[in-house]
């Protein structure tokens, strides 16, 4: 047996023909049940099969009246049933006291019946097909189980065509068994099964009624076959059919109410592409839990990130593409003079004393020593220098002995030793278009530091940065250059970090930024104040910042990261931040939290550096267990406008898409795909790119969702069940 998402059921209803039912098989389930191998018309049956793409079935259910013939037909088919060995789950329903089907009650029950067995069995497909056969009962029955199919959805009709009248032997009440092997050529050509249609899930049964009533086997039950049940509607219960033929009378009615009302109680505006789909689809993204299954449609999603650092976005294979193109670039002499000092230092061999950063800071050559040490140190060496020494990485900040510093030491060999290297801007930036594109990223925002990356020319940094994004197949700048999606690249930001444990050059470097943007608008977007909180509070950079608000240049803090909410007050107040980097503290200020949905301010969340550096509870890592609860459900409560990051995904090891499977498992109840898409696209809207690209790129992003959706099979489970 099959689980239960991938069963395939087929439904015949049964009268005074049985044979049908072993015609429709043999034509569905050729290895099981040969009977057409002699047909002449043999292989245009299998064609048929491989274009309708039909599976052969897991289960088989019968759906007959009561009375006397019905009594014979299932006496036989029972007994043909255990010649076969009983290949599968044989399940069978009778609709009690019918008989010729000669009344109005009559009928009714035997439509009732059929229309829950249909639906039953839809359920109970999933993943599976649903095939309908039409051959066999009366007419009524027939036309019933084709109704049923119609509104609740089958994967296909299947009829039984033959001659009249037909030959002897399959007339009547043909012996058992005939239709346990091969028919003979003469009896074969007499039967010709077809494919004469599918039914769709009709949306004016995917949503709840005002009173709440579904159309599913909870609100509509029916006891499951095993293997005969008999049944009749309960007196005074409600009618499966009579609720759909409401439905379809109010149908248009019903799906708007269904909208409005579900937007009317949305804290974050999802996708309005999504409004579009069929009701199923959308309430099954609202009560889809996002898991690990769903890593590819993670992957094929359009995303935005707002938070990452440019000094810590690449991966090491990235990091030693990079220093391998500035070891080349490097003169003979000086590649030499590097090759002595690192064998004097021991380093491409395992001696790396713990404080080598330190001394790597210290060295005339740093950035010559990292390009080499990135080329040549083995890779293991590597691993173990820059990630194994500060494991397990989880609450470096209060835990380990270097503190913060623990958390930044996968990233010593990049950032600004590297950056300050003029061989090395052209590679980088090809190497982190090249993770954004692999990561489904339509729209990234950069953020580091050109004052640190080239102090005689920090705006001239960020023009080169620039033209080797553009070089490298990103677009910049406040139009689209390219198309903005997956195929052709992604459109880049740029933020100017000062550092606030260096206030006293502040002044010149935010004169910089000044310029830097009046030169490059649209690509130079904004500013951030990073560093370590407590060195100092956002209320004594307020005034230094004057200079930028006159400009209009947004503005991001990091604050609230594990210092008291009082930072991000001060961030907001004196600073008029437009958007809060982590602020996880704002939980405990619940006026400061409403304040901050009246103004809108968007909260820039990363939860696997969060769990680095000030530490939180993950299932999946032990050594967190006892740690506090990550804050994201009751920042989402509140209506915070907030977005996932990755921050530094080469120092993380994360991915943007990682980043939404991780806050999913360490959120109390998780995320649902509706959650996660909506707050994928808060990205979009919070965003510090030009009004014209953020809404070039909300359009585009839109229809990539619905694609995905569909891609990712959503649309098809919708509709066939």
């Amino acid at each position: 047996m099959k689980a239960s998402q991938d069963r395939n059921i087929l439904v015949c209803t049964v009268g005074a023909s049985w044979a049908v039912v072993p015609e429709v098989l043999g034509f569905v389930a050729p290895d099981l049940l040969p009977l057409y191998s002699l047909h002449p018309q043999a292989k245009t049956l299998e064609r048929s099969r491989r274009q309708h793409g039909l599976r052969v079935p897991d289960e088989l259910w019968l759906i007959t009246s009561a009375g006397q013939q019905a009594e014979q037909s299932l006496a036989s088919i029972r007994q043909w049933w255990e010649m076969l060995g009983n290949p599968m789950p044989l399940r069978i329903w009778v609709a009690e006291q019918t008989d010729q089907l000669a009344t109005p009650q009559e009928c009714l029950c035997i439509r009732e019946l059929t229309f829950r067995v249909v639906l039953l069995a839809r359920e109970r497909c999933a993943g599976g097909q649903l095939l309908l056969s039409l051959a066999g009962g009366r007419k009524t029955m027939s036309a019933d189980l084709q109704a049923a199919g119609a509104v609740l959805g089958a994967h296909a009709w299947l009829h039984v065509a033959g001659p009249d009248p037909m030959p002897d032997a399959l007339r009547g009440s043909p012996v058992p068994s005939l239709f346990t092997q091969t028919l003979p050529v003469e009896l074969a050509r007499a039967v010709v099964p077809v494919v004469v249609g599918r039914g769709q899930w009709d949306e004016t049964l995917q949503v709840p009624s005002e009173e709440g009533v579904r159309v599913d086997s909870t609100f509509f039950p029916l006891p499951l076959a095993d293997p005969i049940e008999k049944w009749s509607p309960a007196r005074g219960s409600p009618l499966l059919t009579e609720e759909i033929e409401r439905r379809q009378r109010e149908g248009a009615r019903l799906v708007r109410n269904f909208v409005s009302t579900m937007v009317a109680g949305e804290v974050y505006p999802n996708w309005p592409g999504l409004l579009r789909l069929p009701p199923a689809v959308l309430d099954r993204l609202r009560t889809t839990m996002l898991t690990e299954s769903h890593r590819t449609l993670l992957c094929r999603l359009p995303k935005i990130d707002l938070h990452r650092h440019l000094g810590g976005c690449l991966d090491l294979s990235a990091q030693r593409r990079v220093g391998r193109a500035m070891w080349n670039s490097l003169v003979h002499a000086e590649q030499q003079a590097t090759r002595q000092e690192l064998r004097e230092l021991g380093w491409l061999h395992g001696q790396w004393p713990p404080d080598w950063p330190q001394r790597l800071r210290q060295s005339p050559r740093r950035a010559a020593l990292c390009a080499a040490l990135l080329s040549f140190a083995d890779e293991a060496l590597l691993d173990a220098q820059l990630f194994g020494s500060t494991q397990p990485r989880v609450a470096l900040k209060s835990r380990h002995p270097a503190g913060f510093s623990a958390y930044e030491r996968p990233g010593e060999l990049v950032g600004s030793a590297v950056l300050s290297h003029p061989a090395s801007l052209q590679p980088y930036a090809d190497e982190v278009v090249r993770l954004a594109k692999l990561e489904g990223l339509v729209a990234v925002e950069l953020r580091g530091s050109p004052h640190k990356y080239a102090p005689q020319d920090p705006v001239g940094f960020v023009r080169r940065l620039r033209d080797a994004l553009v070089r490298a197949g990103a677009s910049v700048g406040s139009t689209l250059q390219s198309r903005p999606d997956r195929s052709t690249g992604l459109h880049v930001g740029f933020i100017w970090i000062l550092d606030r444990r260096n206030q006293a050059g502040a002044e010149a470097v935010l004169q910089a930024a000044v310029r830097a943007h009046a030169e490059l608008e649209g690509f130079m977007i904004g500013l951030d104040l990073a560093g370590d909180e407590s060195s100092s509070s956002p209320q004594r950079w307020g005034g230094l910042f004057a200079p930028a608000f006159r400009e209009c240049l947004f503005v991001t803090v990091h604050a609230g990261e594990d210092e008291p909410a009082e930072n991000i007050w001060e961030a907001a107040y004196h600073m008029y931040a437009d958007r809060i980097g982590h602020g996880l503290t704002l939980h405990d200020n619940p006026r400061l939290m409403a304040r901050f949905r009246e103004r809108g301010i968007c909260l820039e969340l990363c939860p696997t550096s969060n769990i680095e550096v000030v530490g939180y509870h993950d299932p999946l890592r032990p050594l967190t267990e006892g740690l506090p609860t990550y804050p994201l459900r009751t920042l989402m409560q509140a209506g915070l406008p907030l977005t996932l990051c990755t921050d530094n995904p080469g120092i993380s090891r994360t991915t943007l898409a990682e980043e939404y499977l991780t806050a999913s498992r360490i959120v109390p109840g998780g995320l649902t795909v509706w959650e996660a898409l909506a707050l994928m696209r808060q990205g979009f809207e919070r965003s510090f790119l030009p009004a014209p690209v953020r809404t070039a790129l909300l359009h585009v992003a839109d229809g990539m969702v619905t694609r995905a959706l569909e891609d990712e099979g959503w649309m098809a489970l919708a509709s066939d069940g």
